[in-house]
């Protein structure tokens, strides 16, 4: 017989015998219920990830929606991922594939490209974090090392921040050792109040706490009406005093501007003067000093 032969007859009582087909079914069955349980398993995850944002405790720290789903969706992929890998791996058990080779080889070259690819870990691992954590949201204005701006997208690689003259700044995640965010609690606007040395310093006062107390009602974005700290600097030619006013984050500098309008009109409206620069001029007449007539 040749081995031709040998070999078709093999294949044919293979085919022929009923523990085979039993062995195949089994398979079948194994792998179709692998599935089956890894999508269930994978929608009850999911499921009750998203329950955990709905029962989530408000923190104290002003919580963006778009993060939420930022960090639930990675949450989700994260949970596909692990499920269907853990059942690759028990499908290729069930069809009695060496799996203990197949991650031993996986392992090495995972190990390799590790090695080449540590920023981009690193650049992830922080990025999750930042997210996790809550440290910064999109619209927030902060300073990272050198660049400050507004939180134009955070992903899980890069974070890109505008800044106020258009440049879009995108910094790795692995790379922010620091971030100051402005937009987490109220700012403060101040305004210093140059007063001439003849000017009364507690009329001024009286005038300027009546114009504060009318301005919550005009701009919303006071928090509380200004208050005057009192006397920051007495200069050569004028008294500064200092006004300070609580607004939403980074609204500030918009009142900080109005503020300056304002009290500029007030003090005009009851004619005090904000000091100015004087020069004074001697001049000496000559007629009235004999020794300069003489030496002329």
């Amino acid at each position: 017989m040749s081995p031709i032969e040998k070999m078709t007859n093999g294949m044919i009582d293979k085919i022929s015998n009923e523990e085979t087909w039993i062995t195949i079914g089994e398979g079948i069955f194994k792998v179709i219920a692998i599935l089956i349980v890894t999508s269930i398993l994978i929608r009850i995850g999911k499921l009750a990830i998203r329950n955990i944002f709905k029962v989530r405790t408000p923190s104290r720290l002003r919580i963006s929606e778009r993060r939420e789903a930022t960090l639930l969706k990675l949450l989700e992929n994260m949970l596909t991922y692990v499920a269907f890998f853990v059942a690759a791996i028990m499908i290729l058990s069930v069809l009695t594939i060496d799996v203990k080779a197949l991650l031993a080889g996986a392992g090495i070259v995972g190990l390799a490209v590790g090695f080449g690819a540590q920023s981009l870990v690193k650049d992830i691992i922080t990025g999750f974090f930042i997210i996790f954590e809550d440290q910064f949201s999109v619209g927030d204005y902060i300073r990272i090392d050198q660049f400050e701006g507004t939180v134009e997208e955070i992903g899980l690689r890069t974070t890109k921040i505008k800044n106020w003259t258009g440049e879009v700044h995108i910094l790795p995640n692995g790379s922010i050792m620091q971030v100051t965010n402005f937009s987490l609690n109220n700012s403060v606007a101040f305004v210093d109040v140059s007063i001439a040395y003849e000017g009364d310093i507690v009329k001024v006062e009286q005038v300027l706490q009546e114009l504060f107390e009318k301005l919550p009602e005009k701009y919303e974005d006071m928090v509380k009406p200004p208050e005057i700290l009192g006397i920051q600097n007495m200069a050569a030619a004028d008294v500064m005093l200092r006004v300070v006013s609580e607004t939403l984050p980074m609204r500030h500098f918009y009142i900080a501007r109005q503020l300056r309008k304002e009290i500029k009109l007030c003090l005009d409206a009851h004619g005090i003067e904000i000091p100015f620069p004087r020069l004074v001029m001697y001049t000496r007449n000559e007629q009235d000093n004999p020794k300069l007539n003489a030496e002329g």
